[in-house]
C-alpha cells in the first residue's frame, strides 16, 4: 500500500508541476493583461481571479487544461521534436543543418584534444595527420583561435553540446530538442543493443522503483518548459487577436504579446538544456535495470558484452517481428525458472 501511495503522490507532483502549473501562470496572464480588453465581447471581468469566483474558475480551467495538454503530450513533443507537421524539405534541411553543427563541435574538440595531447607526447601517425586536417580545415577557421583561449569549464560546455546529440548521425532530428531526446532513447540500443523504445514499458516493470521516479522527476522539468512555451504561443495569438475588440487597451495587449513572444524560444532553450537530468534519468534505469529485465523476461545475463549484444538484439527482434524459426537462437539465454512455491500436504488451498 505504501508502495502504491509513493507512486501516486509521484505521478501527481509530475502532472502538477509539469502541466497544471504552467498552465496556472498562462491563464493568470490571460485574465490580467487579455481580459480587460475583451469586455465588450464577453464577460470577462467574472473570470479574472480577483474575487473568489473568479479565483475558483481560474483552478477549475487550470486543472482541465492541464489535463488536456498531459494527454497531448506525445503530439505536442512531436511537434518540437520536428517529427510531426514538419515539411519534408525542411526537415531533411535542418537534419542536415544538424549534422553539420555536431560534426563541427566534434572536430573542435579533437583538435583541441590532439593540441594538447601534442604538448605532451609524440603523436602517432594517424594522430598527427588529423591534427594537420583540422589545423588546415575551413570549416574550422573561425573557430580554433577562440577554442584555444577557453578556459577548462568552457571547453566542458562545448563537450555538453556536443553530448546533447545522439552518437549515430543517421539518428539526427531536426531540432535541438529531439536530438537532446534522441540522445537517450538510443543510449540502450547503441551500448547493450536493447531498444528502450520498444521494450520501455518492460523495462519500467522490471527496473527499481527509485530509477523509475528518477525518469518521472527529470522529465516534469521538462514538461513545466515545454507547456509554458505552448501557453506563451496561445497567449500571443490571443493577445494579438484581441486588439481588434471594441474596447481593447493596445499598450498591455502589445506588451504582453511582445513579452511572452519573446520568451518562447528562452523556454524551448531551457527545456533542452533540461533534457541532460532526463537523460541522466534514463541511462540509470537502463544500466541497473536491464539485469532485472532480462531476469524477468527468463534470460540469463551473459558475463560477455558481447553475448549481451546478441541476447538484447534477438530480444528486440523477437518483440517487434512474428515469430519464426530464427528465434530459438534465443533459447541459449533462457535461464531455469525457479519452481513454484508448494503447499505441504494436507495444506488447504485458498478459498
Amino acid at each position: 500500500m505504501g508502495d502504491i501511495a509513493k507512486g501516486a503522490l509521484v505521478g501527481a507532483w509530475a502532472l502538477l508541476v509539469g502541466w497544471i502549473l504552467p498552465t496556472t501562470i498562462n491563464l493568470a496572464v490571460l485574465c490580467f493583461t487579455v481580459a480587460p480588453s475583451l469586455d465588450g465581447v464577453t464577460d470577462a471581468t467574472r473570470l479574472r481571479p480577483t474575487s473568489s469566483v473568479g479565483a475558483t474558475w481560474l483552478l477549475v480551467f487550470s486543472v482541465l487544461f492541464g489535463l488536456i495538454l498531459n494527454a497531448m503530450q506525445s503530439p505536442l513533443y512531436r511537434i518540437l521534436e520536428g517529427y510531426l507537421l514538419w515539411p519534408q524539405p525542411l526537415y531533411l534541411r535542418r537534419c542536415h543543418r544538424h549534422q553539420r553543427l555536431r560534426t563541427t563541435l566534434d572536430e573542435r574538440l579533437q583538435l583541441l584534444r590532439l593540441e594538447r595531447e601534442a604538448r605532451r607526447r609524440s603523436l602517432e601517425a594517424h594522430e598527427q595527420e588529423t591534427l594537420q586536417r583540422l589545423q588546415t580545415s575551413s570549416d574550422l577557421e573561425q573557430w580554433r583561435n577562440r577554442d584555444r583561449t577557453r578556459g577548462l569549464i568552457q571547453r566542458a560546455l562545448l563537450q555538453e553540446q556536443l553530448a546533447r546529440y545522439p552518437v549515430d548521425p543517421d539518428q539526427i532530428a531536426p531540432t535541438r530538442l529531439g536530438n537532446a531526446i534522441r540522445r537517450f532513447e538510443e543510449y540502450g540500443h547503441d551500448r547493450y543493443r536493447l531498444d528502450t523504445q520498444l521494450l520501455w514499458n518492460e523495462l519500467n516493470a522490471a527496473a527499481p522503483e527509485q530509477a523509475r521516479r528518477q525518469v518521472d522527476t527529470a522529465r516534469t522539468s521538462v514538461d513545466f518548459f515545454v507547456a509554458l512555451l505552448y501557453g506563451h504561443a496561445i497567449v500571443t495569438v490571443v493577445a494579438v487577436g484581441s486588439l481588434v475588440a471594441p474596447k481593447a487597451d493596445p499598450v498591455p495587449l502589445i506588451v504582453t504579446a511582445s513579452v511572452a513572444a519573446a520568451l518562447i524560444p528562452v523556454w524551448y532553450r531551457t527545456a533542452v538544456v533540461a533534457t541532460d537530468e532526463w537523460a541522466a534519468a534514463v541511462r540509470a534505469l537502463v544500466s541497473i535495470g536491464r539485469a532485472p529485465l532480462a531476469h524477468a523476461l527468463g534470460l540469463a545475463l551473459p558475463k560477455s558484452l558481447v553475448e549481451e549484444r546478441s541476447m538484447w538484439t534477438l530480444v528486440s527482434k523477437f518483440t517487434r517481428i512474428p515469430y519464426a524459426d530464427p528465434a530459438v537462437a534465443l533459447d541459449r539465454f533462457r535461464r531455469d525458472l525457479e519452481p513454484q512455491e508448494t503447499q505441504p500436504p494436507g495444506t488447504a488451498g485458498p478459498g
